[in-house]
């Protein structure tokens, strides 16, 4: 089979379940945010001397699998999809991110005021990483504005991401690797 179906040749696309749906739609938007995302977390990863850093972004593009997935599928598809065993993004998973972010400020970080990116390639990758997370998460913000987000959790989650991706970048600014790291 190819990658290449041409059933999107005249601007539409299949959620999950066979609903077709204009490539700008809001909810395509949105995941599609999602998406880019985690290809921006990917880049991070890649640049990412820190462990800690590196596995728990890894972590984290696991959890964007389990979002996408149900931002893939219609408000009225959701009970199928959880009935096939799929996942939908849970308090747990954003109460992860908020120990995540409450080690980091105990531990290591202070900061004052803006971060000017570009410190290292690291924070940089991270903090392109942030704005990529803030840009998914205002989409998905547009698709529950236009009724069709059915999991509120998934904006909490995004805004805790970034708040997150902000201090990892702040971490490899001010903290050297060491074999801990």
């Amino acid at each position: 089979m190819s990658i290449v179906t041409k059933t999107g040749d005249k601007g539409t696309t299949t959620l999950m379940y066979g609903r077709r749906v204009s490539k700008c739609h809001p909810r395509v938007e949105a995941y599609g945010g999602v998406d880019e995302l985690n290809a921006a977390l990917g880049l991070a990863r890649a640049t990412a001397e820190h462990d800690f850093i590196r596995d728990n972004l890894l972590l984290v593009q696991n959890d964007l699998v389990i979002l996408m997935g149900e931002l893939a599928t219609a408000v009225e598809d959701l009970p199928r999809y959880v009935q096939d065993g799929h996942t939908l993004v849970t308090s747990q998973m954003t109460h992860r991110l908020d120990a995540l972010v409450k080690e980091i400020e105990a531990a290591i970080v202070s900061f004052k005021g803006w971060a000017t990116p570009g410190a290292n390639p690291s924070s940089a990758a991270l903090d392109v990483a942030r704005t990529v997370c803030r840009r998914a998460e205002r989409r998905v913000c547009a698709l529950q504005e236009a009724g069709q987000l059915h999991n509120t959790e998934i904006i909490i989650y995004l805004n805790r991401l970034a708040d997150l991706l902000w201090l990892f970048a702040r971490r490899v600014e001010t903290c050297p690797v060491s074999p801990r790291n």
